[in-house]
């Protein structure tokens, strides 16, 4: 059987649909919406809701919660792109006074700065954000909980400040900014700070009755760039395939790619889920998939966006209320379906575009450090790979940087600089890898191994 070009099998839609339904009847949410995303766009939407009349769909407005610290992370790598500061810039110097100085920008947006977790009471999600008109108001006496970058302490006021940053250095508000430079250039015409027709309402469900409670819908004031956002499905999938292939309207691929990185120390407890944390975005291992996104909630409301790089799949969940589904959960077999039933097929492979293939036949195939054997390919999209053939060590891709060298880009050598050293008469003599020396033998005779290679050479037991 085939389908259109883009679109989900049958067989999947099914499999897709009944994975909501299953969650929005054991869940007990008055509604649940998703979306799956594949190749940039959106391929599957589906709902369940317990409400007569009209169901929610694509253009339904939810409130997404703490989605919205990924949109100020956007906001703030875009300004830390312009060069109007680092990320390992102290907060006190361009937000001075907040007794937070201390933290970093970077250890603001991993969670690493040391903050506690929430506002003072009362509890900030449940009263009018009139109740915190200013910055000392959300930090309390004592905004310091742990020491600055020793551990990942997810913090709501953290984002508060990142949020005052943006406002400090554009000189406009949170909420103009976020329009003007990301919502209108990516097409979130539904996204916003106010809830705007149609939308769901938030409920709270009775842990032991099937009865509902309206939960209050609250303006967040400066708490807003932690959590005030409504979206919908539509939306946010165009935003979940933004985070994967950018746009240079607003962040570029490499950001992005940056932002996707574990930035935090994990717990121990962290450790064993497999969850990690970048810059404004969560990373989890799921039935052996890296996932990445951000999850979110507030009275009324539970949100997730979960993305698949590697399979080019995305999914959205919204639901109505408080407790009840496990949204995560559900968009990750969403996802995982997807993958499964429907495996993304690769682009053609295709020749390295380089007018001068000498350049780097001189240097691929296979390398020694020391005794261990590595091999080191080079690739069409111009990016080199180092790979251990026994299958397990150290490996990493490399970029070119234009002058004969390369830098890493992942695991043990990310930053590192590869570079070729050559002999007197131009032939290669050694790679150098961060001080390891790559020879194309072991302990190669001749060549600038440290420590010299012993002159009798190789030999059997005596």
């Amino acid at each position: 059987m085939t389908t259109p070009q883009g679109e989900l099998l049958p067989a999947t839609r099914r499999a897709l649909l009944h994975r909501i339904a299953v969650a929005q009847a054991e869940g007990r949410a008055p509604s649940l919406v998703a979306a799956v995303v594949r190749d940039g766009r959106a391929v599957w939407h589906g709902s369940r809701t317990s409400g007569e009349g009209r169901a929610p769909d694509a253009n339904t407005q939810y409130r997404v919660g703490s989605i919205t610290k990924t949109f100020t992370a956007v906001l703030v790598m875009r300004l830390r792109d312009e060069g109007l500061f680092g990320l390992d810039d102290p907060l006190e110097k361009y937000l001075p006074g907040t007794g937070a100085g201390e933290a970093t920008i970077a250890q603001l947006l991993a969670h690493t700065g040391g903050l506690a977790a929430e506002s003072p009471a009362p509890w900030w999600e449940r009263t009018p954000g009139s109740l915190r008109p200013e910055l000392s108001d959300v930090l309390g006496e004592q905004p310091l909980l742990h020491p600055v970058g020793r551990r990942h302490h997810y913090s709501n006021p953290g984002y508060t400040l990142l949020g005052a940053l943006v406002e400090e250095v554009r000189g406009t508000s949170w909420e103009q900014a976020l329009r003007r430079e990301v919502l209108e250039p990516l097409g979130l015409n539904r996204t916003g700070v106010r809830p705007e027709a149609p939308h769901a309402s938030g409920w709270a469900v009775h842990p032991w009755a099937d009865v509902l409670l309206p939960e209050p819908v609250e303006d967040l004031g400066r708490m807003a760039p932690a959590g005030q956002l409504w979206s919908t499905t539509g939306d946010l999938a165009r935003f979940a395939s933004f985070l994967v292939r950018g746009d240079e309207r607003v962040l570029s691929t490499e950001t992005l790619r940056e932002m996707r990185t574990p930035a935090a120390p994990a717990e121990a407890a962290d450790v064993m889920s497999g969850d990690a944390y970048g810059l404004g975005m969560q990373v989890q291992r799921r039935h052996g998939r890296l996932l990445v996104g951000h999850t979110g909630s507030l009275p009324g409301f539970l949100a997730t966006v979960t993305i698949s790089v590697e399979d080019d799949a995305a999914a959205v969940v919204l639901a109505n209320c408080t407790s009840g589904p496990l949204v995560s959960t559900v968009a990750a077999d969403l996802v995982r379906i997807v993958a499964d039933a429907e495996p993304r097929i690769p682009a053609p492979w295709t020749p390295l575009r380089q007018a001068d293939p000498s350049v780097v036949l001189e240097l691929a195939g296979q390398w020694y450090w020391g005794t261990y054997a590595f091999a080191l390919r080079f690739t069409s999209d111009g990016l080199a790979s180092l790979e251990p053939l026994s299958g397990n060590g150290r490996r990493s891709r490399f970029r070119p940087n234009g002058d004969g060298s390369w830098t890493g880009l992942e695991g043990y050598y990310a930053g590192e600089l590869l570079k070729v050293v050559r002999k007197d008469d131009g032939r290669v003599d050694h790679v150098d890898l961060g001080s390891f020396v790559f020879t194309r033998q072991p302990y190669e005779e001749g060549a600038e191994v440290p420590g010299g290679v012993d002159p009798e050479g190789w030999r059997g037991i005596e």
